[in-house]
């Protein structure tokens, strides 16, 4: 009987499924930054939280990388009492715990960017994003305590702005895309009968759209077998500071209204040849862009009207009401009201020492009067 259990065993075994335990959790982590900045001086404290998405607050063992490299560190916080320069990177973490079914790890976090700067000059930016319309203020920090006079802001290596005063806070007026680049600060200052003038490195400043142009998509596959149907998506990126007003979608065919407003981004329709677009309006904000015809099967013989004689992209209202609109790549802006000549500055004038403040720094004359950014034109409404 023994012998014929055993042969039965041997026969079952091969077909059996052993479930493996799983070893990444479906938990999701980030790194937080707690106190200071994403660039920070040489010297200066940093701390940062690995925050795990987890319902049921369970206890989490956390691991932390500068890179790819495993660090020591193994708490909820991970802190930098005096930032080295060679501290600089990107850090990430991931959570580790034990269960009743082994050792579950979350996905690593994406990284977070941290540079120590060694100079003596360095231009922080908003953390949240910024959005066409804002008037952004950035802070030229500098190290230690000098009596500071002048403040001048570069862009992609034009001079933008001069400051004269102690104030370190720049603020860009009503920003539009054209004002997204690669920032640097210069400060300037007296002491013992000399000057000192420091460049900090440069640092992005992205500015988002808050509506971007809208592109149509037509989908007649993979659908439903309910009826002749094809779906029309209206693809666009959607920024406003919460909290954000509803967007409402409406779509076209021939330039003819497809029913009312949707408060959703895709409408089903019956499959027919014809010029498609759609449109996406923020009421609130008064926001309004089109997106780019589309044509769907043989258009032969259709042609694509325009209300009141205008193209499509005529048609979207400015971005923000008290900014200047965004123009379609197609169609040229306005020009400024009071063209200026751009200032270059001399790159050699930077410094990047890991070093304390001696101010042994090479004087630098004084700069003309202060200038002041372009005009800006609003484009009339259609």
């Amino acid at each position: 009987m023994d012998a014929v259990i055993s042969l039965l065993i041997l026969a079952v075994l091969p077909h059996l499924v052993v479930s493996e335990v799983p070893t990444v959790a479906p938990y999701r982590s980030v790194v937080e930054i707690v106190s200071g900045r994403s660039r920070i001086f040489s010297g200066e404290p940093l701390r940062l939280r690995c925050n795990i998405d987890d319902f049921y607050k369970s206890t989490w063992n956390y691991l932390w990388f500068r890179g790819s490299v495993q660090l020591p560190q193994s708490g909820e916080i991970f802190s930098l009492w005096k930032a080295n320069i060679k501290e600089s990177g990107k850090y990430s973490c991931k959570g580790e715990k034990e269960t009743q079914i082994g050792s579950i790890k979350t996905h690593r976090s994406p990284p977070v960017e941290i540079n120590v700067d060694g100079g003596f000059v360095i231009l922080e930016t908003p953390q949240h994003p910024i959005l066409v319309g804002d008037s952004p203020h950035l802070l030229c920090r500098v190290r230690g305590q000098v009596p500071v006079h002048q403040t001048v802001l570069y862009r992609d290596g034009t001079e933008v702005m001069v400051q004269n005063g102690s104030s370190l806070y720049l603020r860009l007026p009503h920003v539009t895309l054209r004002d997204q680049g690669m920032y640097s600060c210069r400060a300037s200052w007296d002491m013992k009968r000399r000057t000192y003038s420091v460049l900090s490195v440069t640092t992005p400043v992205n500015i988002l759209e808050v509506l971007t142009l809208p592109v149509l998509e037509i989908d007649d596959k993979n659908l439903q077998p309910t009826g002749n149907k094809m779906k029309l998506i209206c693809h666009t990126q959607y920024n406003a500071h919460a909290p954000a007003p509803p967007v409402n979608y409406y779509f076209y065919k021939n330039n003819h209204l497809l029913g009312p407003a949707k408060s959703q981004n895709h409408i089903y329709v019956t499959r027919a040849p014809g010029w498609y677009s759609c449109r996406a309006k923020v009421p609130k904000l008064d926001i309004m862009r089109w997106s780019e015809p589309k044509s769907f099967g043989d258009v032969t013989g259709l042609e694509m009207s325009f209300p009141n004689g205008h193209h499509h992209h005529h048609h979207h209202r400015n971005q923000m009401s008290s900014s200047p609109s965004v123009s379609h790549p197609h169609f040229s802006s306005n020009p400024p009201t009071q063209p200026t000549t751009p200032k270059h500055l001399d790159p050699t004038l930077s410094f990047d020492l890991d070093t304390e403040l001696h101010l042994e720094l090479p004087v630098l004359t004084s700069r003309p009067p202060p200038d002041q950014f372009p005009g800006q034109t609003n484009t009339p409404e259609p």
